[in-house]
């Protein structure tokens, strides 16, 4: 394959890579792959193993290791052979750069120096997730890895419960079953989502349903792979005082009267104001 031979200037280039199939990884980033000075990837073995699949030669450049434990040394490194006119090609692991990947603190050090940053686009597992899941796109929102605690994963969920959006996560494979569970209790089983494992992989999987089945289907069931779970964006559902009042009293027996506000206002699709003012005179009562 026949790569451009023109010289990349001074800079920064953010060079998305394939989630699964190598084909989709795209000619003008084979071309910067092909012409910048140096190389820095989140794992160098699967760069290198990337380049040689594409028959990209390396023609002595050094690959050096770039991730999310590289220190500020690391950074500084960088940006002087960049401030010395060299170009510098980023790669993660797998997909876009920053998103939920390293990169972030390469490209703000760049740019605080006023170093050229540019990417070139390409395979991204939330947007394929997208793509393929059924929900809604015009407006979507990427929350990431939700912490691991299962109260702290409540808390952050109760917080998403009125966002207007599709919420995109990753999960790990040995944690999306209690992840789904807890989405469940605290969006409600009737929400829509959808289950992505190993996209654009050979074992590639979408599974559609509400949180309740979804949560059912994944409970007991051993899971492999790269996992994108997706949430329908929230509906006006009509609760009961009394409602609001028993899920409060059973909160606060677990929880401060803050975290039991929250938690319990994103269950019921409420404002979380009105329900911490409520939470406050069950305390008074009590």
């Amino acid at each position: 394959m026949n790569f451009s031979s023109k010289p990349l200037s001074a800079g920064l280039y953010f060079v998305s890579t394939p989630i699964g199939s190598a084909r989709d990884m795209t000619l003008r980033g084979l071309d910067i792959l092909a012409s910048a000075d140096l190389i820095a990837a989140e794992d160098t073995r699967t760069a290198r193993k990337l380049m040689e699949i594409h028959g990209v030669p390396l023609n002595g450049r050094k690959v050096v290791a770039f991730h999310d434990h590289s220190g500020e040394g690391a950074v500084a490194r960088l940006v002087a052979d960049m401030k010395d006119g060299k170009s510098v090609a980023y790669v993660s692991e797998a997909g876009t750069p920053l998103v939920a990947d390293p990169g972030y603190e390469l490209g703000r050090a760049a740019i605080a120096q006023d170093i050229n940053v540019t990417a070139a686009p390409g395979a991204s597992a939330v947007l394929a997730a997208l793509t393929v899941s059924g929900l809604a796109t015009d407006r979507f929102a990427f929350v990431g890895f939700l912490p691991a605690s299962k109260k702290q994963r409540e808390t952050e969920i109760a917080a998403l419960r009125d966002v207007p959006f599709t919420l995109v996560f990753y999960e790990s494979p040995k944690r999306v079953g209690k992840m789904l569970v807890n989405l469940r209790d605290v969006l409600g089983e009737a929400r829509e989502a959808v289950v992505c494992r190993e996209l654009t992989k050979k074992f590639e999987e979408v599974s559609r349903g509400s949180l309740g089945e979804l949560a059912d289907a994944f409970q007991d069931r051993t899971v492999k792979g790269e996992i994108v779970v997706l949430v329908g964006r929230a509906g006006a559902i009509e609760v009961a005082d009394v409602d609001v009042n028993t899920a409060l009293r059973e909160a606060m027996n677990t929880m401060r009267m803050k975290d039991a506000a929250t938690t319990v206002a994103g269950a019921l699709g409420l404002p979380r104001r009105q329900v911490y003012q409520l939470a406050l005179s069950l305390g008074d009562d009590e």
